[in-house]
Order: C-alpha cells, then sequence, then structure tokens
C-alpha cells in the first residue's frame, strides 16, 4: 500500500492542476499530489508536494474525504487530499515530471474527459466534495508522530 497526499486550492472558480509529464500519466491534468515519504506525515507530504509540483507555497485550512484506489496491477493507494489556501504563487515546476501549471475553470475541469484527467472518478468526485463543501477540519488528522513498540 502507498500513502497519496495532495492539495486542492481553488480560487475564484478555478483551481490549481498539474499536467502529468511522465509516461503513464502524459498530458493529464492532475491536483497537486504525490507519495508521503518515510517518516513524513501526510499534511507535511501535501505541502511538499504541492510546492514541488506547482512552486506555490500554500498552508492547509480543510480536509477533503479519504479514499482507497486499487489499481490494474495490484497495488493500494490511500489518498488523502487537502484544501488549500495560497500564500505565495510563483509558479515553477520540474519539467521531467511536469509539463504545465495552470487554473483550471471548475465547470471547465468537471466536462474533461478520462483522456485527459489523471484518475478521472477520484477528480470528478473531489470536484463535488469541493462544491458541496466535504471539507472536514484539519483536527480530524492527529498530525503528532507516535514512536511504536518495536
Amino acid at each position: 500500500m502507498q500513502v497519496v497526499a495532495g492539495c486542492i486550492i481553488e480560487r475564484d472558480g478555478r483551481v490549481l492542476m498539474t499536467k502529468q509529464a511522465k509516461q503513464k500519466y502524459y498530458g493529464k491534468w492532475d491536483f497537486p499530489a504525490g507519495h508521503v515519504e518515510e517518516y513524513e506525515s501526510i499534511m507535511d507530504a501535501a505541502v511538499r508536494e504541492t510546492f514541488e509540483e506547482t512552486g506555490c507555497r500554500i498552508r492547509l485550512i480543510g480536509a477533503l474525504p479519504i479514499c482507497t484506489v486499487f489499481l490494474e496491477n495490484g497495488e493500494t493507494l490511500f489518498i488523502m487530499r487537502f484544501l488549500a489556501e495560497l500564500i505565495s504563487e510563483d509558479i515553477k515546476f520540474d519539467t521531467s515530471e511536469i509539463l504545465d501549471v495552470q487554473w483550471i475553470d471548475i465547470d471547465a475541469l468537471k466536462n474533461m474527459g478520462e483522456d485527459e484527467v489523471r484518475g478521472h472518478d477520484i477528480a470528478m468526485k473531489t470536484l463535488i466534495d469541493l462544491e458541496e463543501n466535504n471539507v472536514y477540519p484539519l483536527e480530524i488528522y492527529d498530525d503528532r508522530i507516535y514512536k511504536g513498540d518495536k
């Protein structure tokens, strides 16, 4: 199982999206997100991935519903997305991973097909959650680090 953390940044009816450069998802739009690293909190990973993929500084303001994805290769993803607000916008990205970063109108995004949006069904559900304000306080996630028994 892999844990993925990402952010939804909404402004004036648009969301900040990344266009993927990786071969498997080449040219598809996605919310800024990525894998949580060993000994990294989910919240820290969401902030880090957003900065790495967009160059934007953000602040988390809420948590969206969590989802589990079962991939065709048998892998399971646990996806946690946060609602975030923009602190500073300085669009920069690694062109080996990201082709473009743009603010996309939510209605335009909702009209994109599976060939245009990575994880189309999850992305559309995320937009519905955003529109219906299915956003939970950050306190729903306990970001403290616990040390387990060895």
